[in-house]
């Protein structure tokens, strides 16, 4: 099944949803209805049984070279307007970052500023050695959300990201690995190992992986203690689950599991 919005375009094929930045005149610069539009597709997509894992990438050369700026006079112009941006940057970053299934950015050129929060918002980068990756809120006069300032540090640590937030400039790629900005380099184009990646996840249980995810944002977010309740349901749940007799069926059989998600 595909989605055309124009801008922001959604494929699912062999359970796997490619989320396509689609604006490469403007290296996929992202306007305010393209973050409005992320975060209705990612919402979409979690209610689809048949996507497993997503993969984020932008159409031609780059992945995002961040927010539309040149919209800014019109949709940021005060304080109301600003506040509306921010609340549309938001919720399409936790929609990425809740989305139940893995979630994967393939990188090649640029991902700066809200692209680089983007690729954060996953659950890994992959990028290949075109990828230019920074934050350029320091040229800008911008102070960078607190979200996307947490999914930095928790990222990269907190050297890295003051070098990153106070210098403005992008990181080469081999930099972005060293500093763990890249989770998996790609030797050729960073769709193609992402794809691989992609295929490598979605043969496994979706209620280990969503349960992992909840498990592993609370505990980076330190709120596992306020969620312990919903945590052990989501743990006594999956051992009710079919997938888990699916699971110990297929490890008796010495056959692949064949997992359907419930």
């Amino acid at each position: 099944m595909s989605v055309d919005t124009k801008y922001v375009l959604s494929e699912v094929r062999d359970e796997v949803a490619v989320v396509t930045l689609n604006r490469p005149e403007k290296r996929n610069a992202v306007s305010l209805a393209m973050w409005r539009q992320l975060a209705e597709t990612f919402h979409s997509l979690a209610k689809q049984p048949d996507a497993r894992v997503a993969i984020l990438v932008g159409a031609g050369d780059h992945f995002c070279a961040g927010a539309d700026i040149s919209e800014f006079g019109s949709v940021r112009s005060d304080p109301q307007s600003v506040q509306e941006y921010d609340n549309a940057t938001e919720a399409a970053t936790l929609a990425i970052r809740d989305w139940p299934g893995p979630t994967v950015a393939a990188i090649s050129g640029y991902a700066m500023g809200g692209g680089c929060g983007l690729a954060l918002a996953c659950d890994f980068r992959v990028a290949d050695p075109t990828a230019k990756i920074g934050i350029s809120a320091a040229r800008l006069g911008i102070v960078y959300s607190l979200l996307d300032s947490e999914l930095l540090y928790r990222q990269v640590g907190l050297a890295s990201a003051k070098r990153i937030l106070f210098s403005g400039e992008p990181l080469q790629f081999k930099e972005c690995v060293r500093i763990g900005l890249v989770d998996l380099p790609a030797s050729d184009r960073a769709l193609l190992e992402a794809q691989r990646l992609a295929k490598k996840l979605v043969g496994n249980a979706p209620l280990t992986i969503a349960g992992s995810k909840v498990i592993l944002e609370a505990i980076a977010g330190g709120t596992s203690s306020v969620l312990r309740d919903e945590i052990n349901r989501l743990i006594t749940g999956a051992y009710a689950s079919k997938d888990y007799k699916e699971g110990r069926a297929a490890f008796m059989a010495k056959r692949s599991p064949h997992f359907q998600g419930g």
